[in-house]
This record gives structure tokens, sequence and C-alpha cells, in this order.
């Protein structure tokens, strides 16, 4: 039996080759396949099953056409909400890969149709490991607010049931493999581990550690934000995914005249740090840092967005349309020749905005107004006093609760910049004139001791 788990970092998101003597199964994989067939290749294995724990609401699923390609049969469960399957397990039922069986059990919470797949060895009464999906993470649990954001503590409830109920007995010395880990929007608290087993999550989950009640009052409590994407991902994931991208769908490679033509109908994102764009950027671009884009790109674009991309280099623009079409962002219609540097040689209109360090902001306080975009409960760990939280993704729709006028100075904070750059870019394309961005977010200001406020 080998094991290979496969990362894409940018959504904190990990695919499966499982693989016994000659055949091998994939768990949840990305939209883009390719990295899964050549890894099962290398092992001298054939795809025989493409296994999913859940519909998945953070990236495109590519699980019907990795089927289609390889021949494999597609692993779901019977629940309504995966739509599709060649194989579809009940509570308890299993199917086999080469000398191993795997037993799919049902684990409701943080969507109704949540499976995670036992892996035992033959004669063994105990699993080897445990794929968990989005149910059981290093630390924490999936949201729970999916489903409805009004039944989050009944939600809470449920995977607390499914956990003790299916997970908590199956052998502390049972392997973890979750489909996520530090930084997805589909959970928050997160362990930094490179692994875990259900005896070493029973000492420090809170799940575990905490009693029903008050697991469920802790995670009913829970507000992540719910990026809008995510009903877009649940409708294609319902039908297994989408192929990728075609070579011949590819955007145009266009120059700076073209693309100043395309501004008025096409949404423009510059995917270079926010630092670059302050210092000049086309008018009334977004600023998306490039790992940012599976996740922010969601945010300011939808799936039919007509889209150019403004990025350090040409080749950029590549990884930066497959970030998007990772979350079904499938719109690119073009990508900026040369990078941002060929927009600044051609004398075409750039604009620039103001970095502030947090020494500068402290000592003159009472000149700006501080708009804080992290998540509630980031802002309740320490902010500056008299900061004002708008969580980035709401901005645009809640421009008219910040409270100061298109003209007045206003320093945009984070964690370290990065979310801050999207929310200045969306600050100055609504017409706010003397917008800053806080350099090194909060993580700076707390490295040099300034004053925190909690709560």
């Amino acid at each position: 039996m080998k094991l290979i788990p496969i990362e894409t970092p940018a959504i904190s998101h990990f695919a499966y080759l499982l693989c016994d003597g000659n055949e091998a199964a994939v768990i949840d994989p990305r939209r883009d396949v390719e990295e899964y067939v050549a890894a099962a290749s290398a092992q001298d294995c054939t795809i025989r099953y493409v296994v999913e724990t859940h519909r998945q609401e953070d990236f495109v699923l590519g699980s019907a056409y990795l089927a289609r390609l390889t021949g494999a049969r597609m692993v779901t469960g019977k629940h309504e909400l995966f739509g599709h399957g060649d194989i579809r397990l009940g509570d308890g039922e299993s199917f086999s890969l080469g000398s191993l069986r795997v037993v799919a059990l049902e684990t409701p919470g943080h969507t109704p149709e949540s499976l995670c797949y036992a892996v035992y060895e033959a004669d063994n009464d105990v699993p080897w490991c445990v794929f968990t999906g989005d149910t059981l993470f290093f630390g924490d649990t999936g949201r729970t607010d999916l489903p409805d954001v009004d039944d989050t503590a009944q939600n809470a409830g449920l995977i607390y049931d499914s956990i003790h109920q299916q997970l908590a007995d199956l052998g502390d010395t049972t392997i973890v493999l979750p489909a996520h880990g530090p930084g997805s929007v589909c959970g928050s608290g997160m362990a930094e581990k490179p692994m875990s087993t259900i005896g070493a999550e029973k000492r420090y989950n809170k799940v575990f550690t905490m009693s029903r009640a008050e697991f469920v009052e802790y995670k009913g409590s829970e507000r992540p934000p719910r990026p809008p994407y995510f009903r877009h991902m649940e409708k294609v994931n319902l039908r297994g995914g989408l192929p990728p991208k075609s070579i011949e769908h590819q955007p145009d490679l266009l120059t700076s005249a073209k693309v100043a033509d395309m501004q008025h109908d096409h949404l423009l994102i510059d995917t270079r740090e926010p630092e670059a764009f302050a210092g000049g950027h086309v008018p009334d671009s977004y600023s998306v840092w490039m790992g940012g884009l599976p996740v922010f790109g969601g945010w300011v674009a939808e799936a039919d967005t007509p889209i150019v991309l403004i990025c350090d280099r040409t080749d950029d623009v590549a990884v930066a349309t497959q970030h998007l079409n990772r979350i079904g962002i499938d719109n690119v219609k073009a990508g900026l020749a040369g990078g941002f540097p060929s927009w600044r040689k051609e004398a075409t209109p750039i604009r620039s905005c103001h970095v502030i360090t947090p020494v500068a902001l402290h000592e003159e306080r009472d000149r700006y107004l501080v708009l804080d975009v992290r998540e509630d409960d980031e802002f309740a760990s320490g902010h500056i006093e008299g900061a004002q939280n708008i969580y980035v993704g709401y901005l645009s729709e809640r421009l008219d609760q910040l409270k100061a006028s298109k003209s007045d100075r206003i320093v945009v904070t984070c964690g370290v910049g990065h979310r801050a750059g999207v929310a200045v870019s969306i600050l100055l394309k609504a017409g706010y004139t003397n917008v800053s961005n806080l350099l090194g977010g909060m993580s700076a200001w707390q490295k040099f001791k300034l004053p925190v406020v909690e709560g």
C-alpha cells in the first residue's frame, strides 16, 4: 500500500492517491487532474476509483473528468446532493482496492451529504487511515453554516455526533487525512501539523475536549465569511465538477493599447503584491495578489465576468488563469503582454495610492480613519483603537456603513497587507481619493508593540 498526498497550496487543499498492488484511487481531485494521472503512472498503477467525500464548496472538482479520462468508476454516497456516482455507498458499505477494504461512513454536519472513508488492510480490524474530507481537520472541524446559516448550531451538533459516533472508536492509531489544511475557507483554527491520528485529535481538538453543549455553543457562534462563488461550486460539483480549460481557450496576450480599449467593459485584476499596486497601477483595476486569487478572485468576479489580468510578467498570466479556473471563473479574456512594465513604458494612464508604516500611523493617529478588513474573530483578538471593522469581502456592498467621506484620510489594515490591498482597490474604484495600506498590517503593528484593543 502507498499513500501520496497531493496539495494545492493556494486553496489549502489535499487530494490523495491511494495505491495497492497495481490499482489506485484518487480522493477529492481538483479540476486540473494531470498531476494525479502522472502520480499514478509513476507508481505503475491504474486509477480504478475516483472518490468524493462531499461536493466541495471552495474549488471545482475534477472527479467526472478524471473518471472519464482513466475509465475509473466514481464513488459517492447515496445522498441526493452528490447527484452522480457509479458506485453509491450507504453507511457501512464498502469497495475493494487491491487487498484494501474502503468503508464509507456517513458524517453529516459540514454538509448533509458528507462522508468519511476508513481504509482497512486485510485481516485488520483497526483502520490504517480515514479520509475525513471537511468533517474532521487537524485541530478543528469543518464549518457548519454552509447548508443554512440559521442552522449553524444545529449542524454543529450533527458534526459533533458524526465524529463521536463514527470516528472516535476507529482506533487511536488511525491516521487522519483531511481535505484541507490551515488557510482554507472551509474551516478555521486548523493546526499546522504534518500529520495526525484519531488519538492525537482526542487530546487537543475541541470536538473531543468539549462537551456537546460546549461545542455547539462554540461552533454555533462562528460566522465565517461565505464567498459568493461557493454557490457556483455547489452547482458544478453536483455533476462531478468540470473538465479543465483547453489550450484553445487560454486568454490572449494583448498590448497595452488593446487592454486600454477593454477597460470599460472588462474587469481588470492586478495580481502583483499590494506595495507594487500602490506604487502604480492601471486605473480602476482590482488588486488581488497572486496567492489570493483562488479565494478573493471569487469575491470581485462572478463566473461569467469578462476579465483582463495585469501581472508582473507575461508568464504569470497562465498561473493566474489557472487559479481562477479552479474556482469556476473561466471568462478570462486576456492578459497584458509583458506585464505591468509594458503598461508603464507606453505612457498610458497610471494611478497610485499610499502606504503608511505602523509607527507613522501611530504618531499621527488622529489624522486617519482606520478600516480593519479582517474577519470578526481576528478583529476581536486585537485591533487598533477606534478602527472600524468591515470584512473585505463585504466592503463593496457595505460602503454606506463606512464612516468617512470620499476625501477623508483612510488607512486600511488586515493581517499583513494583502486583504487590505484588495480593500484599497475597492475604495479607489468607488471614488475614495486618499487611501493608504498599512505596511505589514496588524502583524507589523503588534511587532512594534503598539497598543491594541481586544473585543
